[in-house]
């Protein structure tokens, strides 16, 4: 049965190079047509988030320039699809010709390493420095057909864990806290409706600067669930159904909550920072921090999300803040307000999987230094 597995040095290295960024640093393989005798793997959370295996013959100078732009010319298309501003590549050539006598790491952002055998991955010190352990990673007891079988069948089980991980995240669920805020939006407009004491409600309730600081601190988040009229509500309801339940199902339904009522939170105190005397009601300004924090999450999972976030969750947030400033009756303060509370308390309790202790920990220095400001700039520089 060994006879039948064909592995010479260079197929034997790329698998155990494979295996290592793969199953040890969850990189993962990116589709590229008509690119041949190379593999490139991807991981946005890696210092390093490209890494190229070239097993194709590099002869001379010219060839080598030749790959350096073609790869420069394809991480041009990765940003743009991925959302990202920089991205370091580490290019492996696994068959580079003694002619190429260029400098390989002419460009920081593009590291070359010429690797003809684990020697060299070794002595290298730009590996060492990246991937410190990718050596001893490397060091197998299996030989011939039972390294093949296990290098195969650890990429293929990591595969298959990572692909039912995403499946389940992206999945559709059911909203239920969703379905719980739209209740009470709707009851919060009907009920009173019917009672004929709309206005009356509105007057008790709505985010009113005078009344918040005179002590009515209620008013911060009960005018988030009242609206003005039906089309009010509706336009409200009908962005939180949809955005909503993104957001219970890609955060979670605890962090969900905390992130929708934090946001409401903070599109009131601006609102009645910049309110003056006014009164404002309405969900908007929780709904611009659930677009908030899809951002913050999309960022994450930009290799799904990338294309969504640049078409479509981006250009409808500054489209509906424009509209705000061009339109009378909007409150876009609290829009504003809503929209970065949105975003930090995201950073702060982190994305499932991809946010580290640091990031979270960054986000809520940043979270409470926000609220501090927003609650002077409200109740004391507004005053």
């Amino acid at each position: 049965m060994d006879a039948d597995i064909v592995l010479d040095d260079k197929n034997l290295l790329t698998m155990k190079l494979l295996h290592y960024f793969i199953t040890e640093k969850n990189y993962n393989p990116i589709i590229l047509q008509g690119v041949e005798n190379e593999i490139w793997l991807e991981n946005l959370d890696e210092d390093c988030k490209v890494v190229r295996i070239v097993s194709n013959y590099i002869h001379n100078n010219e060839q080598f320039d030749f790959d350096v732009f073609k790869t420069k010319r394809i991480v041009k298309k990765i940003k743009k699809k991925t959302f990202s501003f920089n991205i370091n590549v580490m290019s492996i050539f696994l068959d580079m010709g003694d002619n190429v006598t260029e400098e390989l790491n002419g460009d920081p952002k593009l590291m070359c390493i010429n690797v003809k055998d684990e020697n060299d991955i070794k002595k290298n010190d730009l590996i060492k420095k990246v991937f410190p352990d990718l050596s001893s990673k490397m060091k197998y007891n299996e030989k011939g057909f039972e390294l093949f079988a296990k290098i195969t069948g650890d990429i293929n089980e990591h595969n298959r864990k990572d692909a039912s991980r995403i499946e389940q995240l992206f999945k559709s669920k059911v909203p239920y806290v969703t379905y719980f805020l739209l209740a009470i939006n709707i009851i919060m407009f009907i009920v009173p409706a019917i009672l004929g004491a709309s206005d009356s409600i509105v007057l008790i309730g709505c985010v009113h600067g005078p009344s918040i600081r005179n002590g009515q601190y209620y008013r911060l988040i009960t005018g988030t669930f009242l609206h003005g009229s039906i089309w009010h509500l509706f336009f409200n309801c009908y962005a939180l159904s949809i955005i909503g339940s993104q957001i219970e199902g890609f955060m979670g339904k605890i962090k969900y909550i905390i992130i929708y009522f934090f946001s409401a939170l903070m599109g009131s105190l601006l609102s009645m920072t910049f309110g003056g005397s006014g009164a404002s009601i309405g969900a908007s300004g929780a709904i611009f921090g659930l677009m908030g924090a899809l951002v913050y999450f999309g960022y994450y999972y930009r290799v799904y999300l990338g294309n969504i976030l640049k078409s479509q969750i981006i250009p409808l947030i500054l489209f509906n803040l424009v509209l705000g400033f061009v339109l009378t009756g909007v409150d876009n303060f609290a829009h504003i307000g809503g929209l970065f509370g949105g975003l930090l308390m995201a950073r702060s309790l982190g994305v499932k999987d991809k946010s580290t202790a640091f990031e979270k920990g960054n986000g809520w220095i940043m979270t409470l230094i926000f609220t501090a400001f927003m609650i002077y700039i409200a109740f004391i520089y507004s005053a």
